[in-house]
């Protein structure tokens, strides 16, 4: 009795599976699930996200050549030659990370330029937020680099400020301070 009813769930598993096959080639369009997701939502690798618009400095890369990124430090902070060096690269990254996927012309164009990067140095924090908002107004991506505070500096210090665009705007923004 045992044996029989394996073999019957065998067989009608079997048969469905069959059915299904059948119906699937014959009738593609017939049964299509389709997840539903928010306008703004992407699925990437099995796993949503919210797909961020592209940026403003993605749509000047096509009308404008010549860009760079210009590296802020705070001069108030005393930090060593290699601390400075650290975070300059960790505001690098950082920018780069954060304008990827949202302005690749911009980056395209920012390589094609020889990736040229300024060193530049400003008084405190709070000139460099003021900075920032100047960016933000020009729809310029920054991004500011937080410590941890685990070496020369208080822990969730600012460090550096990375601006990335058009020279002529970036020049806005970041003309007016010294090389470090």
């Amino acid at each position: 009795m045992m044996d029989m009813t394996w073999l019957s769930a065998i067989l009608v598993g079997a048969g469905c599976l069959a059915l299904g096959y059948i119906f699937g080639t014959r009738y593609p369009g017939l049964l299509h699930f389709k997840a539903k997701t928010a306008k703004d939502t992407v699925v990437i690798n099995g796993e949503k996200t919210r797909a961020k618009l592209p940026l403003e400095v993605e749509k000047l890369a096509e009308i404008l050549e010549d860009f760079k990124m210009v590296l802020v430090v705070r001069n108030d902070l005393k930090m060593g030659k290699g601390k400075i060096a650290a975070q300059c690269s960790h505001a690098t990254l950082g920018l780069y990370k954060k304008i990827l996927h949202r302005a690749p012309k911009a980056l395209d164009r920012w390589e094609m330029c020889g990736q040229v990067k300024v060193v530049v140095k400003i008084d405190s924090e709070d000139d460099m937020l003021v900075l920032q908002e100047r960016a933000k107004s020009l729809n310029i991506p920054t991004h500011i680099v937080i410590d941890a505070g685990r070496t020369q500096i208080a822990p969730n210090s600012r460090t550096v400020m990375a601006v990335l665009g058009p020279a002529e705007l970036v020049d806005d923004v970041t003309g007016g301070l010294k090389l470090l």
